[in-house]
């Protein structure tokens, strides 16, 4: 099985299409079908979000090898608009005070469908509309790169480290690729064993 394992920026010849909607773009270990029925395996470095465009490829710097374009699928979602700017703003933060992904677009919001936020937005004096849409939700402040930006520089544009936003000199950001120190002396505890490597959903 074809195994899908590295993103790249380009490439000359595109093979087939991977056509997603989002909550299956941001898992990293999946078993998924292309536009041609082939089925292939995803094998992504943890906390992986797959954007719209991007190219993967199952040889790194995509030499030789598969190239894929990722395609975002239209689901189900909800398209908030507001009379104004301080209503469009109170409607975000009252979503974002739910941990609701949530794409922002030029004067409106868009998210999954979920009855109980229509609810509570209409209340707050939005309009709101349902329609078939690609989602692209914002990433987290403190996450690589952001929506609508592919860069693949691997800087994410955005700071050192590709940072939304920086992180608070007192706060420590937890990543799956931070390396942890190893203890010394009679306190040194012994080292984890490492779970086998196998595809799973993630």
């Amino acid at each position: 099985m074809l195994s899908l394992h590295t993103k790249i920026a380009t490439a000359d010849t595109v093979h087939d299409l991977l056509v997603l909607p989002y909550d299956q773009r941001e898992r990293c270990r999946l078993r998924v079908r292309l536009a041609s029925g082939e089925e292939v395996a995803l094998f992504l470095v943890r906390g992986t979000v797959l954007r719209d465009g991007e190219l993967l490829s199952d040889k790194p710097l995509g030499e030789g090898g598969r190239v894929v374009r990722v395609v975002a699928a239209p689901e189900p979602t909800y398209l908030v608009r507001c009379v104004d700017a301080t209503m469009l703003a109170r409607c975000a933060y009252h979503l974002g005070n739910r941990h609701t992904q949530v794409q922002i677009g030029q004067g409106w919001l868009r998210l999954r469908v979920d009855p109980v936020l229509k609810e509570m937005i209409e209340g707050l004096g939005a309009q709101v509309d349902q329609e078939l849409a690609k989602f692209e939700p914002e990433a987290g402040a403190y996450a690589g790169g952001g929506h609508g930006h592919h860069h693949h520089d691997g800087q994410g544009g955005h700071g050192a480290g590709g940072l939304l936003a920086p992180v608070p000199l007192r706060q420590k950001i937890h990543r799956p690729s931070d390396l942890v120190p190893a203890a010394t002396g009679s306190d040194a505890a012994p080292a984890p064993e490492t779970a086998p490597n196998t595809l799973q959903d993630a």
